[in-house]
């Protein structure tokens, strides 16, 4: 072996005296600059320059005095960051930069962004889920932002793309690091990842040359043998390179492998091989780039020497920088024996470290600037990184089954949908996206026969299976995972939904049975909320599978499906709004909260289909006991006009059994024989139909001491006393014929004129049910909210969710006198056993959000068809506009002159309702704007209407214009 190695350095004596000097400067100022600098560089110096070593911010101040060191009397010429953070991280670059005699390169491993290595920083895709990923624009895309992020931290050098074509399933170390295990789809993806970098201004690394996706071994450990022939590395490993150094690729880096075809010395680390680097990279291939070794202290390479000689041999390689050794005052030891036997000549050193300078020309560090700290952290973290990574999941995500098109999800009306959990880590994002959707229960059981029992009833069953979010974490199904998902779909129709790398499916040795398959990649929250619309075709799935799963499906499988026209989610800027402007309604929100106008809100704002911004704020109460979430839901008090009564009014008018100028002695009759049998039915919705605006019925069946009578009441259930107002507290089945009565012999107003009145929608309610021959609550849950997916939208919310999840409206002192959560708080809707025409209903802002969105539509929502749009415009119009009446039919408009329910900058097209409890409900076809606004503002009591005086609803809405950036 001795004879060997001298024979070796003799022969690479003779190779480099031959060494062709650097001349591949770009312009005449970059040679002057290389030049000078080199030639006022000792020999040490020069040496210095050609390594990279290890920095972490997130040592101790022993490291950092050692990097100190190395900067300060070895004038290593750059730096690799590893773990710490960007702000502590820029810091030591500005410090060790100033310690530089010449600058140095800073760079990083950030194959799917800074935070590969830093915390706080942004996150992208793992490669392998960009290998699913069919537009490479999108990943272009991704390479100048995370460029754009790496020039703010001041590094010039990040180690991607990833040029392993990874066709071994085991590959302990790359794995989710590669494109994927087709060559054609690894290159392009590459090239579209290195184009992104380049452009701007940053330096991209090919890595691992000449391969590392058909190792089982991990060359941080030991050196990987790829015991395969010159055509296949040709065919194959090589392939990558061949087109990125074609297309101008910076830089690349050389890994530790064993590779006996290209390198015959038993067990030598082709980073040290000068016949890989030097007759294969330089002379075969013709690359003119920077080269780097992998790190010199992973154990592939230092297992075969010392530190010193180890760098010394990577050297006379041929590579140009060396990465991360482990003793640089040694290695620089051995570049001068080796400079004064003749082995190292000045002509070789020459051309690395010229050829370092202008890299660092052309990096502008002959202009160095040190970084600016100033609002590095919201810098690294712009608004636009997020509107990529929706797009970049999007286009992931992956149908690979779709037995019988069960995907999208379609009709919800007849499903009962479970959704069980797998795998150890978080599933609450899928959860609550799914549940957005549909009512989907969640199962979870301690064994196989329990979980068939309790699935009886159920039509589908979503399994989402979630690992931890980690490229090189194991993502495997226990053998009872895998037993359980076989029985379950035996019996079951079954959509499995995987946020793990692709080769977990790999365990299941047969699909036939899973209806649907569809991989997400990672378990996240975008991935998450992108799954869960794509299996209810708020979008349709685009992406294509990067890798084989066994020989069920092939690499590149990916099935297209429809959408349904459901709500999808997004970024504010993927919908033309400036998300840095919508952050000022959190501002709002707090000053609401601060002010005590109410305890807590939910708020959510979509555009054009898509929900943009949903944040639930404060507490259920001022005692903050209990967060608000977006889950909880509000009585949405006057909403309930527009949410229940008047969709059914317009299907009826639509088919010709109402009509405008119906009267409403004919559809009541109570009213037939009074003065308000020829009030037609336009004027009740236009609120011009001279009824009182209000009256409190509640205040008749109160006793002289002003509590509920036992007339009228019981503190219990009895057949005669059926209608629940409250806790404890029944009234008699009779009082809502009471309430039609006392409507129909009230005094009407003197004159036709706008006026606001609940009676149209109390008694819309009884004509609708006595058409019907049902409850106004079925008939609404059967006809539009089933239909919607609106699973959290009820009347009477006790019997069926927990009182935890709805904030109370009110501490009541003067009709039930209790709190009043769960219940109805408007007073005659609670006294019709919580079902109101104008009142009673509970929901969130999701929900409403859909119902909305239907209006919006024109009457469609999910691919269902509710009324056309000719019926909606003719309720959506303005007809009194020219006598004062701002209304629709039944849906409020915007204000004429005086104040009113919007913040005066929507569209006369714009309409919604609010309501008394805090609620706000608006959409505008001219912006394709939704806006839902749900409070407890009565909370704890209802007298002083602070939400309203202080137009925080309004402003809202005004912030949401002011947003819209793109129409």
């Amino acid at each position: 072996m001795r004879l060997y190695a001298i024979f070796l350095l003799l022969l690479v004596q003779c190779a480099f005296a031959q060494q062709a000097s650097f001349n591949n400067y770009k312009t005449p100022d970059e040679r002057k600059w290389t030049d000078s600098i080199y030639n006022s560089l000792s020999f040490e110096e020069r040496v210095g320059q050609l390594f990279m070593v290890a920095a972490y911010s997130n040592k101790d101040a022993a490291h950092v005095e050692e990097v100190d060191k190395l900067v300060r009397d070895y004038k290593v010429g750059g730096l690799i960051f590893f773990q710490g953070g960007p702000v502590r991280q820029a810091k030591l670059t500005n410090r060790y930069q100033a310690e530089a005699k010449t600058p140095m390169f800073i760079g990083i491993d950030g194959e799917w962004g800074l935070s590969m290595r830093l915390d706080s920083t942004y996150r992208y895709p793992w490669n392998m889920t960009l290998g699913a990923i069919q537009d490479l624009h999108l990943i272009e895309t991704m390479g100048e932002q995370m460029a754009m992020q790496s020039k703010r931290m001041g590094i010039q050098f990040n180690f991607a793309p990833v040029l392993d074509v990874n066709v071994n399933p085991k590959n302990p170390i790359i794995g989710n690091r590669s494109f994927g295990e087709d060559k054609v789809n690894v290159t392009e993806r590459a090239l579209a990842l290195m184009k992104g970098l380049q452009s701007q201004g940053v330096y991209a690394t090919g890595k691992h040359f000449p391969g590392h996706g058909d190792t089982a071994t991990d060359s941080h450990y030991s050196l990987p043998y790829l015991p395969f022939t010159t055509q296949r590395l040709e065919d194959l490993e090589f392939y990558p390179y061949k087109r990125l150094f074609n297309e101008g690729l910076a830089s690349i880096m050389v890994a530790h492998l064993n590779v006996p075809s290209i390198e015959p010395t038993e067990n030598y680390p082709t980073s040290l091989s000068y016949n890989v680097v030097t007759n294969i990279v330089k002379g075969e291939m013709g690359y003119d780039g920077l080269i780097f070794t992998d790190a010199l202290n992973m154990k592939g390479a230092s297992n075969y020497m010392q530190p010193g000689e180890i760098d010394l041999e990577a050297f006379l390689a041929g590579n140009d920088v060396l990465l991360f050794a482990e003793n640089v005052p040694v290695a620089i030891e051995k570049f001068k024996e080796a400079y004064a036997q003749n082995v190292l000549t000045e002509e070789r050193l020459a051309y690395s470290v010229k050829k370092i300078l202008a890299y660092k020309y052309r990096a502008g560090l002959n202009k160095y600037k040190p970084i600016d700290l100033t609002h590095l952290y919201s810098d690294l973290n712009e608004y636009i990184y997020d509107d990529l990574n929706y797009k970049l999941y999007e286009n992931a995500v992956t149908v690979i089954k779709n037995d019988n098109t069960v995907l999208p999800i379609r009709s919800l009306v007849n499903e009962k949908i479970a959704y069980i959990k797998m795998g150890d880590a978080d599933n609450t994002d899928f959860v609550e996206k799914l549940q957005s959707y549909a009512d989907v229960t969640v199962l979870e059981e301690q064994t196989l026969p329990l979980y068939k029992e309790k699935l009886k009833d159920f039509t589908k069953v979503i399994i989402g299976f979630h690992k931890a979010d980690g490229a090189w974490k194991n993502h495997n199904f226990t053998d009872a995972e895998l037993e359980w998902i076989s029985a379950i779909a035996k019996v079951k129709p079954v959509i499995l939904a995987t946020f793990v790398k692709p080769y977990a499916l790999m365990q299941i040795k047969d699909f036939t049975n899973i209806k649907s398959v569809v991989l997400a990649y990672q378990n996240n929250a975008i991935a998450s909320t992108v799954a869960a619309e794509v299996i209810f075709g708020a979008i349709g799935s685009k992406g294509k599978l990067p890798v084989s799963i066994n020989n069920s499906f092939t690499v590149n499988t990916g099935i297209e499906t429809e959408t349904t026209g459901r709500l999808a989610f997004t970024t504010p800027g993927n919908a033309g709004m400036d998300a840095a402007k919508l952050t000022q309604i959190d501002l709002l929100a707090q000053k609401a909260i601060d002010g005590k106008m109410t305890p807590g809100m939910q708020v959510l704002v979509a555009r054009n289909g898509k929900v943009v911004y949903q944040k639930s704020f404060g507490y259920h109460t001022y005692e903050k006991e209990t967060p608000v979430t977006n889950s909880d839901i509000y009585d949405v008090a006057s909403l309930t006009k527009v949410l229940s009564t008047l969709p059914h009014v317009m299907q009826m008018y639509e088919h010709g059994k109402l009509k405008m100028d119906t009267k409403l002695g004919s559809m009541l009759s109570e009213f037939k024989n009074t003065d308000k049998k020829d009030i037609i039915l336009k004027d009740m919705l236009l609120h011009q139909a001279r009824f009182q605006p209000w009256m409190p019925f509640y205040v008749a069946t109160l006793d002289s001491t002003q509590h509920p009578s036992e007339k009228y009441y019981r503190d219990h259930y009895e057949p005669e006393f059926p209608l629940q107002v409250a806790e404890m507290l029944y009234l008699r089945k009779d009082y809502p014929d009471t309430i039609v009565k006392r409507i129909a012999d009230s005094k009407l107003l003197p004159k036709k004129q706008y006026r606001y009145s609940d009676f149209t929608f109390i008694l819309l309610k009884e004509y609708l049910e006595r058409v019907k021959g049902k409850p106004l609550d079925v008939l609404s849950d059967e006809e539009f909210y089933k239909p919607l997916g609106a699973a959290h939208t009820t009347y009477n919310p006790l019997r069926k969710w927990d009182m935890s999840i709805i904030p109370p409206t009110e501490i009541d002192n003067y009709f039930r006198y209790q709190v009043i959560q769960g219940y109805v708080h408007d007073m005659a809707a609670a006294m019709e056993d919580g079902v109101a025409g104008h009142a009673g209903l509970f929901s969130n802002s999701m929900d409403v959000a859909k119902i909305m969105q239907m209006y919006l539509n024109g009457g469609e929502y999910g691919g269902h068809r509710f009324f056309t749009q000719q019926t909606f415009d003719t309720f959506n119009t303005c007809y009194g506009c020219e006598d004062g009446n701002r209304r629709g039919l039944g849906l409020d408009k915007p204000q004429i002159e005086n104040p009113g329910p919007t913040c005066d900058c929507v569209s006369k097209s714009s309409f919604g309702h609010t309501g008394f409890t805090g609620t706000m409900a608006w959409a505008d076809p001219a912006t394709g704007v939704v806006y839902v606004f749900l409070s407890n503002r009565t909370y704890p009591e209802a007298t002083e209407n602070k939400l309203s005086k202080e137009n925080i609803r309004e402003d809202i809405q005004k912030v949401i214009q002011e947003s819209i950036i793109q129409n």
